[in-house]
């Protein structure tokens, strides 16, 4: 929200040499954030004066274009020039080339003269030009900063102006004030106004405040209004569509007539762009008193305005030139030709006021937040009315606004305000609070006296009543957010200073650190990164099409997903059962920016559902829930297992002199997997396997000893890489953390070191080329029986000298035992052991 600090000061008592600055600091005291300052100052300077042409002579150019050689007065007839510089004529008259021509002799006109600086840091000096020395130029809208118009110069009389020559012009057109702008949260959404700005202010600064909306005179009505029906009677989400509907009609205006600069200039500052004087009314006075309008061409209008909810197949256009087909849930302002407005966000086209409107209907109504926010969503149209709905307007102050935009198109408009008035709709029921005794000091953890307690809910603008043990608050109309203890407890804490509350750091108990869970996910995940690899965080959000080809392992396998009722984009509308989406995409982002070699891995959630999601209804508020209750709200929730995965792509080191890099390959993935596994403690057992993800042939299922599968892991499909435009053998793995964390040993103990020789024995065993090469491992190891220390594979073979579908698969054997040398007996009767084992098993013969 930025606030114009002479606005401002029309409402709260700011010192007169405040600057932005000042404001934000007394306004950061109540919980506000600075966001900027704006100071249209910053990027203009120098002498920028109003001026008459006195002399418009055109001037043909070689080049086609005509330009205008003009004198301009710019202090009055007979008075002495008071600016002094390069190029600024002692006799007040300025010799100045101009390319624009809407404008005559005698018109007043702002005038930049030499040493002026304009918005760009564009330097204004003498210089010679088609034949002339300028010494100044006329300035337009553009120029000065003020607008986007550049057809022309600004004449003043366009905006009924006529000052004096050499007034500053900086001051004329409010461009000497400035802006504080704060980051105002969706709970306290009537700061989005001068009304709530300047209350907060009070509020900081312990000063008076103004209320501007009890400085309206509301017309006492003679009668009713335009007819205006409530039809949305039927809550959607908890309450009416609309509660009240303000309708008052002003006619005989000239909507033509210009803005004034003081308005113009406001709005300005403000973030809004002036339009026209009719809109600019309207945004005038929501900006003042937090109350959205719209203005209808009342001799557009056909019949009784109808509030109600969207028919099946009803389209609308905006003001925007769009045609919208509406949802059954959006809530329209229509009359008899149909949808006029989605309300609370933009209105038709068909009422729009335009330059020849003579009649205006003024709307102040109040909308159900939910269903404004809903329609915007829907139909992606932000806008400042829009934002002031979703976060609650305040029901009370309709009347005084439309009663504030009747003046103004009464005082600047020239219309008449018809007497009769249409106030329909039923007030909502005062919000009453229990506010125990204790409670506020309980939480915050100060010892709040009876009197800040009191003094700051009733600052806010509350009536605070005694009871029993406490208080009962009644929350003022603005303040729909403070409907519990807690909210009048935070309401308290941040009146009286947040400076106060004393910063006290908890005592952790002694004997405690992190939990099983916590240590051993921090010790998988610096293993990974140790080892050399990136952690990135990826959105939990993915298509429909991600989930299928990840979440299950066969294709057209059953796959359920979480799907979200409002996604950020309908594309990515799901919520993810793989972390391979986000480290694809990660990866395509990172190698279309020319990073080819990655190593990246992420450990996060995936959302499993089974059964029922979610429960029938939502536990109210400020009550603590009942077993029963938890225990249904916890059963909705899916099946959410710590998963870590990671994807290699590239090469696994830059290339050198001397040294040529490696590429990744599915071993490196299998790597990954087991280097997780071995951090833990949990025995890893890798398989031939299959997933629609990978590529045939060279995929790993990732086990448990209890047979349990855990993950997958190898190359990924040739496909998918393709529609990626990742490389060719980019590999991947992807754990089930959680599994694995639950299979591990609480605690991991360290094998003691022996002191005695090893015995190693290595064994080349030819068995059929489809038995896998780690269940003849596997076997070894079992037949080897206790004195295997360790066994690995160190080579395959298939070809000369090896029968037709048969491979030899080479293993080094380590023998050690713990009291004792082994002599070579006992390691080669080991070994023969297990090669016995291995014969029985898979027909195994050693080579």
């Amino acid at each position: 929200m930025r606030i114009p600090l002479t606005w401002l000061r029309e409402y709260a008592q700011v010192p007169a040499g405040a600057t932005a600055e000042d404001v934000m600091t007394e306004l950061v005291k109540v919980g506000f954030e600075e966001e900027a300052v704006h100071r249209p100052l910053d990027s203009i300077s120098g002498p920028i004066v109003v001026g008459q042409v006195l002399s418009k002579v055109p001037e043909p150019q070689t080049n086609g274009k005509t330009i205008n050689w003009c004198t301009v007065r710019v202090v009055p007839e007979g008075a002495a020039q008071d600016l002094a510089g390069d190029g600024i004529d002692p006799s007040g008259v300025q010799g100045i080339v101009c390319g624009a021509h809407n404008f005559e002799v005698g018109d007043k006109v702002v005038v930049t003269l030499p040493g002026a600086v304009l918005p760009g840091d564009f330097r204004i000096s003498p210089r010679t030009t088609y034949g002339h020395v300028s010494a100044g130029m006329i300035a337009s809208v553009r120029e000065l900063g003020i607008g986007e118009d550049h057809d022309g110069i600004l004449v003043l009389s366009t905006l009924g102006l006529d000052p004096d020559l050499g007034a500053d012009a900086l001051e004329l057109l409010g461009l000497r004030d400035e802006a504080a702008e704060i980051n105002v949260t969706p709970d306290r959404g009537y700061v989005f106004s001068i009304r709530g700005a300047a209350r907060e202010y009070a509020h900081a600064t312990g000063t008076p405040f103004t209320d501007p909306a009890a400085l309206v005179a509301v017309t006492a009505a003679t009668g009713p209004g335009h007819p205006v029906r409530l039809e949305d009677q039927a809550p959607i989400y908890g309450k009416p569509g609309c509660d009240r509907f303000v309708a008052r009609t002003v006619r005989g205006i000239n909507a033509a007539a210009p803005t004034p600069t003081w308005m113009s200039a406001r709005l300005r500052l403000a973030g809004i762009r002036s339009i026209s004087l009719p809109v600019d009314i309207s945004n005038y006075v929501m900006l003042e008193l937090g109350q959205p309008l719209h203005f209808y061409d009342a001799g557009k209008l056909s019949g009784d305005i109808v509030v109600r909810r969207a028919a099946a197949g009803e389209t609308l256009r905006t003001l925007d030139g769009k045609v919208r087909k509406l949802d059954l849930e959006d809530l329209l302002i229509t009359d008899d030709s149909g949808a006029i407005g989605v309300a609370g966000v933009m209105g038709g086209a068909s009422t729009e006021v335009t330059s020849a409107t003579t009649s205006v209907l003024v709307e102040a109504a109040h909308f159900e937040e939910v269903s404004i926010a809903r329609s915007r969503r829907r139909h992606k149209l932000p806008s400042e009315a829009s934002k002031r709905f979703e976060r609650g307007v305040d029901w009370e102050v309709a009347d005084e606004a439309a009663q504030r935009a009747v003046d103004l198109l009464v005082e600047l408009a020239g219309g008449t305000e018809d007497t009769t008035v249409t106030d329909v709709g039923t007030e909502p029921g005062p919000v009453t609070v229990f506010l125990p005794a204790g409670f506020a000091s309980a939480r915050i953890g100060i010892d709040f006296t009876t009197g800040q307690i009191v003094g700051s809910l009733e600052d806010l603008g509350a009536v605070v009543e005694p009871a029993d043990g406490g208080w009962s608050v009644t929350a003022p109309s603005w303040r729909p957010d403070l409907a519990t203890p807690e909210d009048l407890t935070e309401e308290v804490a941040r009146l009286v200073g947040y400076d106060a509350i004393p910063a006290t750091l908890p005592v952790a108990p002694p004997g405690r650190g992190y939990s099983r869970t916590q240590q051993q996910r921090r010790r998988a995940v610096q293993a990974l990164a140790d080892s050399g690899l990136t952690e990135i965080l990826a959105y939990p959000f993915v298509s429909k099409a991600a989930n299928d080809t990840f979440g299950v392992a066969e294709a057209g396998a059953p796959r359920a997903a979480v799907k979200l009722a409002n996604p950020l984009s309908e594309e990515h509308g799901y919520l993810r059962t793989s972390l391979l989406p986000g480290l694809m995409e990660t990866a395509r982002r990172n190698h279309s920016r020319g990073f080819h070699d990655l190593a990246l891995f992420e450990s996060g959630l995936v959302f499993l559902p089974s059964g029922t999601l979610g429960t029938a209804s939502i536990p109210p508020l400020g009550a603590r829930p009942s077993d029963d209750v938890l225990d249904a709200l916890y059963d909705g929730i899916p099946y959410q297992p710590l998963t870590i995965g990671a994807l290699f792509t590239g090469r696994d080191t830059p290339a050198a002199p001397g040294h040529t890099p490696r590429p990744w390959d599915w071993a490196d993935a299998i790597d990954a997997a087991r280097l997780v596994a071995d951090v833990t403690g949990v025995d890893l057992v890798v398989e031939q396997g299959s997933h629609q993800a990978f590529h045939p042939g060279r995929a790993a299922v990732l086990k448990l000893r209890s047979g349990e599968v855990v993950g997958h892991a190898g190359e990924l499909h040739p496909r998918l890489l393709a529609e990626q435009h990742l490389p060719a053998r980019t590999v991947a793995m992807e754990l089930n953390a959680s599994m694995v964390f639950d299979a591990a040993a609480d605690v991991i103990v360290a094998k003691p070191i022996s002191t005695f020789p090893v015995a190693t024995q290595d064994v080349a065993l030819v068995v059929p080329a489809e038995v896998p090469a780690a269940a003849v491992l596997e076997s070894l190891r079992e037949g080897a029986g206790e004195l295997l220390e360790d066994v690995a594979l160190f080579d395959e073979y298939a070809g000369k000298g090896i029968p037709a579908g048969s491979k030899s698969l080479a293993f080094g054997l380590r023998f050690r035992a713990a009291d004792r040398t082994l002599t070579a007996d006992e390691a080669s009767a080991a070994r023969a052991a297990a090669v016995e084992l291995a014969g029985e098993r898979f027909g195994a013969t050693q080579r």
